[in-house]
C-alpha cells in the first residue's frame, strides 16, 4: 500500500521555524527518525520509506504554501494514489497547541494551502492532520502569528508532540484513518 504524506509549509530560511511551517518539521522529524533524507524532485523535496507493509512517499512542496495544489496533485497523480491515501499535515489556529485533530474530509477553514489543494484536486474529500499552533494574537495580528516563530515554552514541548503526530501518521497508514482519529484526536 502506498501512501501520500504532504507537510504543508513555506520554503525559505526565513520561515524555518515558524508555526505556518509545521508540516514540513514534521516531516522533517520523521526522516531524521528514519535515517532517510529528503531530496529535490519536481515541486518539492521528496523521502521514501516503508513502515511495514506501506510505503510512504513524504512530500515538501516547493511551491509557497498558497499553490501547494500543484505539488500535491501532481505526486498524487504520478504515483497514482487515491485520496484516501493521501495525508495532508497542517497547522491550526483553531485549535490549542499541540492537539493534533485528523479528519477525513472538510473545509479548508481560512487556510490558503487547503483552499489551492481542494482547488486542485477539484475535492476537499481528503484527510488531513491538523496540528494546533494555539491563537494567542491580537486582533488583526492572525498573520504575524502564523508566520510567527514558536514561544520558547512550546519550543521545549514541541518534539513530544511532533513524535505523537508522526504516531498518529504510522497509524493512519497501517491501521486506518478511523483508527488513528480514535486513539490520537484530542490526545
Amino acid at each position: 500500500m502506498k501512501y501520500l504524506i504532504v507537510g504543508l509549509g513555506n520554503i525559505g530560511s526565513e520561515y524555518a521555524m515558524t508555526r505556518h511551517n509545521i508540516g514540513f518539521m514534521i516531516l522533517d522529524a520523521f526522516a531524521k527518525a528514519s535515517n532517510i533524507t529528503f531530496t529535490p524532485e519536481r515541486y518539492g523535496d521528496i523521502a521514501r520509506l516503508r513502515v511495514k507493509n506501506a510505503q510512504l512517499i513524504l512530500l515538501k512542496p516547493s511551491t509557497y504554501m498558497n499553490l501547494s495544489g500543484n505539488a500535491v496533485r501532481y505526486w498524487r497523480d504520478h504515483e497514482k494514489i487515491d485520496n484516501d491515501h493521501l495525508l495532508v499535515l497542517v497547522d491550526d489556529l483553531a485549535l490549542p497547541f499541540g492537539a493534533i485533530r485528523l479528519k477525513a474530509n472538510g473545509s479548508d477553514a481560512g487556510h490558503n494551502g487547503l483552499k489551492n489543494i481542494a482547488a486542485m484536486l477539484g475535492t476537499q474529500a481528503y484527510p488531513r492532520l491538523r496540528f494546533g499552533i494555539g491563537n494567542d494574537f491580537q486582533r488583526g495580528q492572525q498573520v504575524e502569528y502564523v508566520l510567527g516563530a514558536f514561544t520558547l515554552d512550546q519550543r521545549q514541548k514541541l518534539p513530544v508532540r511532533i513524535d505523537v503526530a508522526i504516531e498518529a501518521i504510522k497509524a493512519f497508514c497501517l491501521s486506518g484513518l478511523d483508527f488513528a482519529m480514535c486513539n490520537f484526536n484530542n490526545k
